[in-house]
């Protein structure tokens, strides 16, 4: 009997060992090169699965290890999936056959779940991801940016006057991404939503947007179960369907939604915010839209604009108080713009701040942890690398665009480790090839919130820049560590500055 136990159970692991290697010979009989090391069930993920590494640095080492080549599949989890390492392949997945990479390998379930997260142009394909892009893009064009530029102008003297407040002998000390945050938190409630997001209000700060934004972001155990789940393992989610927006916040905005769209619909009084472009849309189309698709793009505007935005502001902060010479370079620019319109933040003035785009630019060239593309084949494609290799790519391979590496690889960039806005300069810039900078992606989906994003940074820098001289706190620890497991980068003790009145 124990013998028959035991050759069953021997039986079981063998049978479960072939299951979960099945497809590890996959990278070999296509021809294309391979990384080495597939564990069964995780394949070469398992440091990414565990949060000893991120994804990023993950497939950066892949990259940097397989210099020369075009492309080199690795196994995530059981399924064979293609890290591509030359911008031409790239620019085929991104653009040239956009119609085979439609969408990112991403999963959020049908709008049948109401989760809001479905309603994000990111993780939709197909006609719902045309019709968001529509209203989206719609909301974010040049005429009516400048419509929500008045909203992110109050917020700018918002926070202007919260930081005099915590002035000591002309200098205070601030963990910016802490700061940064609140601007940007308040910048959603009031472009938004048209309401008070009590950001700059330590008395209300139970009650803050910045609190519920927290609730969705800040690291813990629950996000990043989540980030690994919903970004890393995506197919898992079409069995657990966990979402990043926790219930309470879901059920505060769904509320919040209904009764200022209700209200925003029968006064017809023009606003200054996102809900109002929403509803002037709606009569534009003769359409009334549905309250769950509302509530879904405003959610996407505070998932993109307050997060990402004050992420990359506190990362500026860094770089400028790293490097004074260009912080009063671009306070100079800064103090020159805003003299020709009498002080004042103008959507003109923004726009001529091509120093302030430089440093924009640079820094997200060499934000530290990035991101890594992930693309979903949808139609059979044939990729060509300049090596030889060919691979047919079949109908759900993913595809790994590893955008850290391409903007650190010296090929393409001279000196990469240095931070150098010059790059960017009207000289320069045309001589960069685009597919190897990729902060808001390329193509048919490139960030459709990118200007919304750059025009409410511009602003709160520029605000700062006027009055204060940032320099770096010794409570910034030099190297910078990421915390593995958030959405976003995020290092270890903070970005800490002081802050300088002039």
């Amino acid at each position: 009997m124990t013998i028959v136990l035991v050759s069953l159970i021997l039986g079981a692991l063998i049978a479960l060992y072939f299951y979960l290697t099945r497809n590890y010979k996959y990278w070999q009989k296509c021809g294309v090169p391979c990384v080495d090391g597939a564990l069964p069930g995780f394949g070469n993920m398992l440091s990414v699965i565990s949060m000893k590494t991120h994804i990023s640095d993950f497939c950066s080492k892949i990259y940097n290890d397989n210099k020369g080549r075009s492309m080199i599949g690795i196994y995530n989890l059981t399924s064979p999936a293609l890290i591509i390492i030359e911008p031409e392949l790239v620019k085929i997945v991104l653009q040239t056959n956009f119609s085979s990479f439609a969408e990112n390998a991403l999963h959020v379930d049908d709008q049948t779940t109401e989760d809001l997260l479905s309603y994000n142009p990111f993780g939709l394909s197909g006609e719902k991801w045309l019709n968001s892009r529509k209203r989206l893009s719609y909301a974010f064009s040049s005429m009516r940016l400048k419509i929500l530029l008045e909203s992110v102008k109050k917020v700018c003297t918002t926070m202007e006057h919260y930081m005099d407040r915590k002035l000591s002998n002309n200098e205070t000390e601030f963990e910016m991404k802490a700061l940064f945050s609140r601007y940007t938190a308040q910048v959603v409630a009031g472009a938004g939503f048209g309401v008070d997001g009590y950001c700059f209000d330590d008395e209300k700060k139970d009650i803050s947007f910045r609190k519920l934004g927290q609730a969705i972001f800040k690291p813990s155990i629950r996000s990043t179960i989540m980030f690994a789940i919903i970004f890393l393992i995506p197919s898992l989610n079409k069995i657990f369907k966990l979402s990043l927006i926790p219930k309470h916040v879901d059920n505060f905005f769904r509320t919040l939604v209904a009764e200022l769209l209700e209200q925003r619909r029968k006064d017809g009084i023009p606003r200054n915010d996102f809900l109002h472009l929403m509803v002037e849309q709606e009569r534009a189309e003769d359409d009334k839209f549905d309250l769950a698709m509302v509530t879904g793009h405003a959610m996407s505007f505070i998932i993109d604009g307050y997060e990402t935005s004050s992420t990359v502001m506190s990362f500026i902060g860094f770089d400028l108080a790293c490097h004074p010479e260009i912080q009063e370079k671009l306070r100079k620019e800064v103090l020159s713009v805003l003299n020709k319109y009498n002080g004042e933040i103008t959507y003109e003035g923004l726009k001529e701040m091509t120093y302030m785009d430089q440093v924009f630019n640079e820094t997200l060239r060499l934000l530290s942890g990035g991101f890594v593309m992930k693309k979903r084949c949808t139609e059979e494609c044939e990729l060509k690398g300049s090596d030889g290799v060919v691979c047919r790519v079949p109908p759900g391979m993913e595809i790994l665009i590893p955008v850290p590496a391409f903007h650190k690889d010296p090929q393409y960039w001279e000196n990469p480790e240095a931070y150098d806005p010059e790059r960017f300069n009207s000289e320069r810039k045309h001589s960069i090839d685009k597919f190897t900078f990729l902060p808001f992606g390329e193509g048919p989906r490139i960030c459709v919130g990118m200007r919304m994003a750059q025009l409410q940074i511009k602003a709160g820098l520029a605000i700062i820049l006027r009055k204060y001289r940032l320099g770096l706190s010794p409570k910034t620890q030099i190297p910078l560590k990421m915390i593995h497991g958030t959405i976003l980068p995020t290092p270890k003790g903070g970005l800490w500055a002081y802050f300088k009145q002039l």
